[in-house]
């Protein structure tokens, strides 16, 4: 389909473009940026007066949960939720049930979410068999059968031998490896360590859960030289120890979660189960360090952490209920929270949400679907047209994904997603 946004600010961080103008796009590539070519004849046209044309957004961290949770969310209502938000390409872990531990599973997967033709599916193969933490799976074939790279989800390695072969295997083949940093005694517990767990009676998780398995990482980061990705840092302390690798030159790059971003471990309130997350909110002295974080380029960028969560499983008390929280939706109008607030410039919030994490992935993400997170001339027409202005309220009835669970309920935000264009094809409009 020829298809046309016109009269939009275009910013595209990767090159620094940033000026009024069209998109003209022709068989699923970009044509044009600027200035429609003469003679040009769209079949569509998408009206951007006052709004942003960007790349469409890179989430490195979503659940879908199909195969096996289907209850919590089926596949294509999270695909039309991550379409909704803008988000055009995501990464998704590898804790289904079954594992994605074998080439075949991956292949299926990306099979089913390329028949919606919604947003690009990006799979993280699962590190070891089963996630069980003992035997390591066949990283060559998964990474044939589409994997762009390998991950524990939510389960630490308990053996640093195993994590220090993983990570020899990787580095030989140049494979990249996802780890979220926590120790796996210390990290048991349902809410952030201090004086609030406390009071209310809540088994807690020391920050040092996260800097001991940093510490561990980098280590082993600095006699394998692996390609680590650092997912979802959750404290100050991380956030120095992130900074200190990557001024020594480790080949790290790492993340963090709107939830942490803007939330505290106040904002569980009165054992609210919305707030039941993973990595636990912290305190005020650890989000604002996140923030730093961010705008300083030390995290290099925002993820939605998506989990959809079914009513019931929320409606326990607070230590038992699942964590998790929809996410996928909020990106954008959180992204831009956080730069309004933070005084960061435009182009750096969506470099964030696009260009960086589309650096994140690397040739990987390259190879899976030609280059994301820009607009470029000739390149693939992921595409999302936004507004600074304007809020709306996150309520039940505003998300499409199956999961309605979000400690961001009844929040007004800022910014709205008016179109996503995916591979040329309008995938969503408002």
């Amino acid at each position: 389909m020829n298809l046309l946004i016109q009269n939009g600010r275009i910013i595209d961080p990767a090159s620094g473009f940033d000026q009024i103008g069209d998109v003209a796009i022709v068989a699923g590539q970009i044509i044009a940026i600027g200035q429609a070519p003469a003679g040009f004849q769209p079949q569509r046209v998408i009206d951007a007066t006052s709004a942003i044309v960007a790349p469409g957004l890179v989430d490195l961290a979503a659940r879908l949960r199909e195969p096996g949770q289907e209850h919590a969310g089926m596949l294509e209502s999270e695909m039309t939720a991550a379409v909704a938000g803008g988000v055009t390409s995501l990464v998704c872990l590898p804790d289904t049930q079954p594992v994605l531990d074998e080439p075949g599973l991956v292949e299926m997967l990306r099979y089913r979410a390329e028949k919606l033709h919604l947003a690009r599916v990006l799979p993280l193969g699962a590190l070891t068999v089963g996630l069980k933490g003992d035997v390591l799976t066949e990283m060559g074939q998964l990474t044939a059968a589409g994997c762009v790279g390998f991950s524990q989800a939510e389960v630490p390695i308990a053996s640093t031998q195993v994590l220090h072969r993983a990570l020899q295997y990787a580095s030989t083949f140049g494979f990249a490896v996802w780890l979220r940093p926590q120790e796996l005694h210390l990290g048991q517990g349902v809410a952030a360590s201090g004086p609030l767990a406390t009071r209310m009676g809540l088994s807690g998780v020391p920050v040092a859960a996260e800097t001991i398995a940093l510490h561990t990482i980098f280590e082993l980061v600095r006699s394998t030289r692996a390609r680590v990705h650092l997912c979802r840092i959750s404290s100050a302390a991380g956030v120095a120890l992130v900074r200190q690798a990557k001024a020594e030159g480790l080949p790290v790059t790492a993340d963090v979660s709107i939830n942490s971003l803007h939330l505290t471990d106040i904002d569980m309130g009165f054992f609210d189960s919305r707030a039941r997350l993973t990595p636990v909110l912290r305190q005020q002295s650890d989000r604002d360090a996140l923030r730093a974080g961010l705008a300083d380029g030390t995290l290099d960028a925002l993820v939605s952490d998506h989990t959809p969560v079914d009513a019931d499983a929320k409606a326990l008390p607070f230590a038992e209920a699942e964590p998790g929280a929809t996410g996928l939706e909020l990106l954008w109008s959180l992204a831009l929270k956080w730069g309004q607030g933070d005084g960061v410039g435009l182009s750096q919030t969506i470099a964030r949400i696009t260009a960086d994490p589309a650096r994140v992935l690397g040739k990987a993400g390259f190879r899976a679907h030609g280059q994301i997170g820009q607009l470029t001339v000739g390149g693939v027409a992921d595409v999302c047209v936004l507004t600074e202005q304007g809020h709306w309220t996150v309520t039940a009835q505003a998300l499409r994904s199956q999961g309605k669970s979000t400690p961001f309920s009844d929040y007004e935000l800022p910014g709205r997603v008016l179109a996503t264009v995916v591979g040329g094809h309008l995938a969503f409009e408002a």
